[in-house]
């Protein structure tokens, strides 16, 4: 599988370190919530198609990409700097390769 990395382009799977679910919230890092709290360390969703998901690229710049990823076929539609602060932090489309 290839992630295309938005500062090194594409790399091979064997680079990037998966990071996790793109799409939880953390809790307030003074929150209280014990529920809140168990809920983002504990509770994971298994979808089935498009996932968001972060990965980092720990073999080459170390940047963190947020990457949307079919699970079914692996097919990565888009890549992107999963935070902000980059210039080029624009959106990769990406071709689906094993």
């Amino acid at each position: 599988m290839l992630i295309t990395c938005p500062y090194c382009g594409p790399r091979d799977v064997i680079e990037f370190t998966y990071q996790g679910d793109g799409n939880r919230e953390r809790p307030q890092p003074a929150s209280q919530d014990i529920d809140a709290w168990n809920a983002y360390v504990y509770d994971r969703l298994n979808p089935a198609g498009d996932h968001n998901e972060i990965w980092q690229h720990s073999g080459g710049c170390r940047a963190h990409v947020r990457v949307v990823r079919n699970t079914l076929t692996h097919d990565i539609s888009s890549t992107a700097f999963a935070h902000g602060g980059h210039k080029s932090a624009a959106r990769h489309k990406t071709e689906a390769k094993s």
